[in-house]
């Protein structure tokens, strides 16, 4: 695979769980994270992929859309339920633009389509890994303010006006990056590196998508301050 292995800063290995019916899947899956240091459990249903959630406590989940009980939107609804908001990989054989959104939408974090590159996938979840541990880092003041909004990189609490606005974790690593860059022109390719930090080229829609997500979140019913700036980027700035 060639790039730095991670880990947490505890020196634990990485805990990952890899919910697939085909048991082909999820074993080569297993195989190449475990050849990254990374500990690994499967699941092939999504009731097992619940209480292996809650027994193994992964880090990190793939977790496949179609499964033979119920769906993975549902499996990850049950997960964000109970308070777990470990970042989501959705593999799925859908190919639509719609069962991709909905699967974000409903709170995943990334999605990779079959049939898919081994490598790639890794690459995207030694991202999502790296972009949760970065959030779990202490800082000397963990409040960020742009106006009338406020991030906690701590808690994960956001709030705009006082009122409290529920993200997933790669909406939230979106708003923090916007927050710590206020009235900066950022552009798709930065937001890429920095927020997806993936190890190959990503494509600048998954930029326009999250960036539609906060803005419904974030500028609902208020006066907008997420702006876009045609043909350079996105800038966050307070709305007076």
């Amino acid at each position: 695979m060639g790039a730095a292995k991670i880990q947490p800063s505890d020196g634990a290995k990485i805990r990952a769980l890899v919910v697939d019916d085909e048991d082909s899947i999820s074993n080569l899956i297993a195989m190449a994270l475990r050849y990254e240091g990374w500990d690994v459990d499967t699941a092939s249903t999504g009731a097992e992929a619940i209480e292996k959630l809650r027994s193994f406590n992964p880090d990190v989940a793939v977790l496949d859309i179609m499964l033979p009980d119920f769906d993975g939107i549902q499996v990850l609804s049950r997960f964000r339920s109970e308070g777990y908001l470990l970042p989501v990989l959705f593999l799925t054989a859908l190919d639509s633009v719609d069962d991709r959104v909905n699967g974000l939408t409903a709170g995943g974090d990334d999605y990779v389509s079959k049939p898919f590159s081994l490598e790639e996938l890794i690459a995207r979840l030694r991202a999502l890994v790296r972009r949760s541990q970065l959030m779990q880092d202490q800082h000397p003041d963990p409040i960020l303010r742009v106006g009338d909004l406020m991030l906690n990189e701590d808690s994960y609490e956001v709030e705009r006006a006082g009122e409290p606005i529920d993200l997933t974790t790669t909406e939230f690593e979106l708003l923090r990056y916007l927050m710590r860059n206020p009235r900066r022109v950022l552009s798709k390719s930065q937001i890429l590196d920095r927020v997806w930090s993936y190890d190959f080229t990503g494509k600048p829609s998954v930029v326009e998508l999250y960036i539609s997500y906060l803005r419904k979140k974030i500028d609902a019913s208020r006066p907008p301050m997420i702006h876009t700036v045609r043909g350079a980027g996105y800038m966050l700035k307070p709305s007076v």
